[in-house]
């Protein structure tokens, strides 16, 4: 007779007798289904932010052509709907219209300061129910302090006190940078002349 696995039955009162082995396996998987269902029920952990590698404020300076201010002109409008023109933004929030830039960047928020490099890219009005647009462009430094280049892209709800753009890359004392570049109209005439405060915090720095 083997002596592993027996059941005795028992009329009164119903039950079923396990011998020592078979009890160990049911205990030992009772044991595993606690733990699973408790691995199921914990919260997912809230990830930690880490803090950035490098911070940097940089402004940059921007004046649209307007068609009488060739000289001073750091954008230009490049694209247009068909209802208007490439010297006048366009109705409905500027919709559609496409401006190239080559603006000077700072270390302050005067105009006049020494450039510490230039902000080359575009941004492009793409809604017609709300002022916003997308941006996509480059941070190009030609100062002792910095060399090489960031590049941003991202949209820019404008109406916004604060806009959140991603930092993709970069070269230079800035290669293969990651992180957030936090925007903040800092100055704004009109369709002629605004100011960008741009808080850059890096998160790989290499």
């Amino acid at each position: 007779m083997k002596a592993s696995t027996s059941f005795i039955f028992r009329s009164t009162p119903l039950s079923i007798e396990l011998t020592m082995e078979p009890k160990s396996l049911i205990i030992a998987l009772l044991l595993l289904s606690l733990f699973f269902g408790s691995l199921s029920a914990t919260p997912t952990r809230k990830i930690k932010a880490r803090n950035p590698c490098k911070r940097l404020v940089f402004y940059f300076h921007d004046i649209i052509y307007n068609g009488k201010n060739s000289n001073n002109a750091t954008s230009a409008m490049v694209g247009a709907p068909a209802w208007a023109n490439t010297t006048v933004m366009a109705g409905q929030n500027h919709f559609g219209d496409l401006i190239v830039f080559d603006d000077p960047i700072t270390l302050d928020n005067n105009l006049h300061s020494t450039p510490v490099g230039r902000a080359q890219g575009f941004y492009v009005y793409d809604k017609k129910d709300i002022f916003t647009a997308w941006m996509g462009f480059s941070f190009v430094f030609n100062s002792t302090q910095h060399k090489g280049s960031i590049n941003f892209a991202g949209a820019d709800p404008l109406m916004n006190k604060t806009r959140d753009i991603s930092v993709v890359g970069g070269t230079g004392d800035f290669f293969m940078a990651r992180g957030i570049a936090t925007l903040m109209t800092d100055a704004f005439e009109g369709e002629v002349y605004f100011r960008l405060r741009v808080d850059i915090k890096l998160y790989e720095c290499w």
